[in-house]
């Protein structure tokens, strides 16, 4: 379920730069390095069905909250933290490193402007305020990598838990989202308490003030997994809904007030596809909890493949596939037919970047760890994390993922 959910969820964050951002920027102001490679192409007719595609962040940062809370509820905090970054930054180094040649090589711009944002992508050293990112999607490393450490460091106490958190963190954002529409309401985006708030979205996403509500509403479909929630539980549950689909609403409002090419569209639409893609995430947590002590058929392989293929592409989508579109355009293809060749492409080689390039760096990665320092100890089945109490023995194979920042 949440395998193919998430690849749906990276295709309409690519379809949505590379079919609507690519060319509707200018209304708002300058993007990232992308621009330097990309193709003079306009895709308008096209808008009314990619413009809400960058909702897959959303999608994501459910996705990211429901399965860090069954790994976290399995691990040590030393497995836990190296089982991240073992995940994360082999794909990134890969990733950022095809990124800035493709940039170097094709790009229009000085090369002076692209070590200091690579140096900060290979080490998930977030931008903040000032800056640029070596690619604008690497903004989401930011709240995922935020969202980790508050995890990790929930371990450590050994006495806040899954629900303890979650409810920190639905509290926390519901507050700065009700104040965010407040503001929405009596300013316009061109005044500075408008451009504030909007700026807690992607240049301050490390505070999780915007999507806090949306990490801990996977963490709550999680415990929902394991066990019958409570009224006050299933309360939260509305509050991060409610709280996440205005963070939804103001962002989308955003764009229809400042880009003309869709100002005839509706807010609600990328709020009801969010809406959809958390519906499908609790049924299969409500299945699961139903369905306790029934072995789960195993995932297929194909299903897992296209699971791990998602965080590739979602690295290389805006830069690299931006680079390909133009190759074609320039070779003589039509602009649409371009985009879908290039995700074609894209998916091919994020294929090899998962199932060859990602196993040799993680195992790299791996022999260094055990070099230079002791390895965590895997803890007894028998014992389980202060982080977990409360809830039923982990998820099956069938429903576990390993998440993809968005």
């Amino acid at each position: 379920m949440l395998d193919p959910l998430r690849f749906a969820a990276a295709l309409g964050v690519a379809m949505f730069h590379q079919m609507f951002w690519s060319w509707a920027w200018v209304s708002i102001g300058v993007p990232g390095f992308e621009r330097t490679v990309a193709a003079d192409v306009l895709y308008p007719s096209a808008a009314p069905f990619t413009w809400f595609g960058w909702v897959g962040v959303e999608i994501f940062f459910v996705i990211s909250g429901f399965v860090i809370a069954n790994s976290a509820s399995t691990s040590s905090p030393g497995e836990f933290l190296l089982g991240r970054a073992l995940r994360i930054y082999p794909a990134v180094w890969v990733c950022a490193t095809a990124t800035f040649l493709v940039l170097f090589i094709f790009g229009s711009g000085p090369a002076s402007e692209l070590v200091l944002p690579y140096i900060h992508a290979m080490l998930m050293v977030p931008k903040g305020v000032t800056g640029q990112w070596l690619d604008e999607v690497y903004w989401t490393l930011a709240a995922e990598t935020a969202f980790y450490g508050l995890v990790f460091c929930a371990m450590l106490t050994k006495k806040v838990t899954l629900r303890h958190l979650a409810w920190g963190l639905t509290i926390y954002s519901a507050i700065f989202n009700a104040v965010a529409l407040l503001v929405l309401s009596c300013t316009t985006p061109s005044d500075l308490p408008y451009l504030v708030i909007l700026m807690f979205r992607v240049p301050c996403a490390a505070f999780l003030l915007s999507h806090g509500c949306f990490f801990a509403l996977g963490i709550w479909l999680f415990i929902s997994a394991n066990r019958q929630l409570t009224a006050l539980e299933q309360l939260a549950i509305a509050i991060t809904c409610l709280s996440g689909a205005a963070e939804i609403y103001f962002f989308a409002s955003f764009f229809l007030t400042s880009i003309p090419a869709i100002s005839d569209q509706s807010a609600l639409v990328p709020i009801a596809v969010w809406a959809a893609a958390v519906l499908l995430i609790a049924l299969a947590a409500n299945r699961h909890r139903h369905s306790a002590g029934i072995a789960s058929p195993k995932t297929p392989a194909y299903l897992r493949t296209l699971g791990l293929i998602t965080y590739p592409l979602y690295l290389t989508h805006n830069v690299i596939g931006t680079a390909i579109i133009r190759a074609l355009v320039d070779a003589g293809w039509e602009a649409t037919s371009a985009v879908w060749v290039a995700l074609g492409m894209l998916v091919l080689v994020c294929w090899f970047i998962c199932a060859k390039v990602e196993p040799a760096v993680r195992s790299a990665l791996t022999l260094t760890v055990a070099y230079f320092g002791k390895l965590p100890e895997r803890q007894p089945k028998s014992r389980r994390p202060a982080l977990a109490r409360g809830l039923r023995p982990p998820l099956p194979v069938s429903v576990k993922v390993t998440v993809a920042a968005s």
